[in-house]
């Protein structure tokens, strides 16, 4: 076996993440971001040897929408590429392992997803068990309010602290630009109790990508690049009625098998939708108070279906290029109540 080699984030660029884009088609959405995130390393698009990418052909109402989206990349002359119906965090995840076995150097990765033209909360429904929870039509927001209720049941929070969790998390989206959610926002009424409107995360439109780079050509790119030491995915059983909704062993098992517990990290990017998920993934990836989690304002301030995984990955990343992390823990989730949990940690070449 030749030895693993190092593979490192050298860019990141999103859109802007909208309440509604009517007026864009996905293409059209994604294709700034495109040129964003090739402009910050150099590169053309024959450059890349390796393209993939995120969405859901459900959420657009198209099968094989993700083809349209190759129009914004470029695929002619013929390009290797490849598509996961996942958030874009398990693009990467795959474009990291592509370039692991060194049949290629670089790799874009993107994701991108349209919310607003649906009742996106009754879509989610169709990632539940088909023979005893979706006949029940449960949406996102009822099935997050059953694993709030459990976590204050079990005396593991309560309501004021839920709606500490949404107003720093929209704290700090006051400096990000991309957010569609900034500053102090009033918790509102109950839209599933115990669940406020501000626990829950907007509803809204948007696309990021990031690039991959292997070795010293990750170094030529990128000034400091940030390396992933360590990245795994896990799922929990898909019974929501065996599993303790207070708690995450998939998220703790994906964050051993990342190396995320051999030394502390500084910076947490994780990926929760709503304030009770933070509470839970705080716990299964043991983050103490000298941890910032979500310094970019997280999901809560801005949650493009298909893109907010992979974002959660790209603001870590972008903390180690600036130089204002040294070590980053990223989360990326999908299914009800974090079914499917994804770990990466992040480095920078010491200072």
């Amino acid at each position: 076996m030749p030895p693993i080699r190092d593979v490192a984030v050298v860019a990141f660029a999103q859109s802007d993440h909208l309440r509604t884009t009517d007026e864009l088609s996905e293409v059209e959405m994604l294709i700034p971001v495109l040129h964003a995130v090739l402009e910050q390393t150099g590169l053309k698009t024959s450059d890349i040897g390796f393209t993939c990418s995120g969405s859901s052909d459900y959420l657009a109402g198209r099968a094989f929408s993700f083809t349209m989206a190759l129009d914004g990349v470029g695929a002619w002359p013929p390009i290797s590429e490849s598509h996961v119906e996942m958030d874009g965090a398990w693009a990467l995840y795959e474009a990291w392992t592509k370039l692991l076995t060194g049949d290629a150097d670089t790799a874009l990765v993107y994701g991108y997803g349209k919310s607003s033209p649906g009742s996106v909360r009754d879509v989610l429904t169709r990632q539940l068990d088909p023979y005893y929870v979706a006949p029940l039509w449960p949406d996102s927001v009822a099935l997050a309010a059953l694993q709030a209720q459990a976590l204050i049941d079990a005396g593991e929070t309560d309501e004021p602290a839920l709606a500490g969790v949404a107003s720093r998390s929209r704290a700090s989206a006051a400096t990000n630009s991309h957010a569609q959610l900034r500053g102090s926002v009033d918790q509102g009424d109950y839209l599933v109790r115990p669940l406020r409107v501000g626990d829950c995360p907007p509803v809204g439109d948007g696309a990021a990508a990031v690039i991959l780079a292997a070795g010293e050509r990750a170094r030529e790119l990128c000034e400091r690049p940030a390396w992933i030491r360590g990245i795994d995915h896990r799922i929990e059983a898909h019974g929501l009625g065996v599993r303790d909704l207070t708690d995450s062993p998939s998220t703790r098992l994906a964050a051993e098998r990342a190396g995320a517990f051999e030394r502390p990290v500084d910076t947490a990017e994780l990926h929760a939708p709503f304030t009770s998920q933070e509470v839970v993934l705080r716990k299964a990836l043991r983050l103490g108070e000298e941890v910032r989690v979500n310094p970019s304002g997280g999901a809560l301030a801005a949650n493009p279906i298909m893109a907010a995984g992979l974002i959660r990955i790209g603001e870590a990343a972008a903390r180690v290029h600036r130089g204002e992390s040294d070590r980053a823990l990223a989360h990326a989730t999908s299914g009800p109540c974090l079914q499917q949990n994804l770990v990466a940690v992040l480095e920078g070449d010491p200072r």
